[in-house]
């Protein structure tokens, strides 16, 4: 999980600087592509069977997942890669409610402690001023807020579809939903909406290296996670994954990013406490 913690901190680096060269929009699409194709050839390898029966969740896995990774490498692109990756590191405290609200899932006087943690280090992060949250606050959640939704999708699918095909409806979505908007993108002109729009840059030389860098350190780092949930309790893995807000603070630093502040950083520690007496909880 420590290997998969930083292979995915340094995927992250090479995500922004890619940014620099294209529209986040474009860095989700290439992050995408890749997953269709070694998924691809999975399923070619050995064909899926499942049961099937519930398509409108399976759609609404791959386009909460889509959005939630829209506002996720925007945020790469635009603050610290520490603040980005914290805020998606929210997503077991939401998915802990969610599972509680719509699947039923009982919660311990603990986890509701950390649910409140949670919430309270989000607001030290966020720090809102009178005008309330900025852009950029509110597409961290969002990044957290939809990626707990897709997981909590994912514990009712589980019982119906392979696993591949569950991972395919995200990926399949993240590759075919940036083309449609790539359509659009020209005839709407709303720059408050630019986390979701953008121009097709077609990459050129080092940047190449970026977007197949981004998309090979993605899949080694999956593939590791997944190997450490296999190994041991989930609990002890998803306490370890918090080791990603570490290095993610370090790579940015040596891409220029600023240290988090006290205030900032005390919301940090809030979260990934947090996070981990719901992993322990689990």
């Amino acid at each position: 999980m420590l290997m998969a913690s930083f292979t995915f901190a340094i995927m992250g680096a090479f995500a922004k600087v890619a940014s620099e060269s294209m529209p986040s929009l474009e860095v989700v699409f290439f992050r995408n592509v890749a997953g269709v194709f070694l998924i691809g050839l999975a399923v070619l390898k050995k064909p899926m069977r499942h049961v099937g029966g519930k398509p409108f969740l399976l759609f609404f896995r791959g386009f909460i997942g889509f959005a939630a990774l829209l506002a996720f490498f925007y945020n790469i692109a635009n603050i610290p890669l520490g603040d980005a990756i914290t805020y998606s590191k929210t997503s077991p405290i939401f998915t802990a409610v969610f599972a509680w609200f719509f699947l039923g899932e009982k919660l311990s006087s603990r986890a509701w402690l950390a649910v409140f943690m949670g919430f309270v280090g989000i607001l030290f992060i966020t720090q809102p001023t009178g005008v309330g949250f900025s852009k950029y606050d509110v597409l961290g959640i969002f990044s957290g807020v939809g990626a707990a939704l897709a997981y909590t999708s994912v514990r009712e699918l589980k019982s119906y579809y392979d696993t591949r095909a569950i991972v395919l409806s995200f990926a399949l979505t993240g590759t075919v939903g940036p083309i449609i908007l790539f359509l659009i993108s020209p005839y709407l002109n709303m720059p408050e909406l630019d986390f979701m729009l953008g121009e097709f840059v077609m990459p050129k030389g080092v940047v190449w290296v970026y977007v197949i860098a981004m998309g090979v350190l993605a899949t080694i780092s999956q593939l590791l996670m997944t190997k450490a949930y296999g190994e041991t309790k989930a609990g002890i893995v998803g306490a370890v994954s918090y080791s990603n807000i570490g290095f993610s603070i370090l790579v940015g630093f040596t891409l220029g990013d600023s240290l988090p502040s006290l205030v900032t950083t005390f919301g940090i520690t809030l979260i990934v406490m947090a996070g981990i007496m719901v992993a322990r909880a689990k």
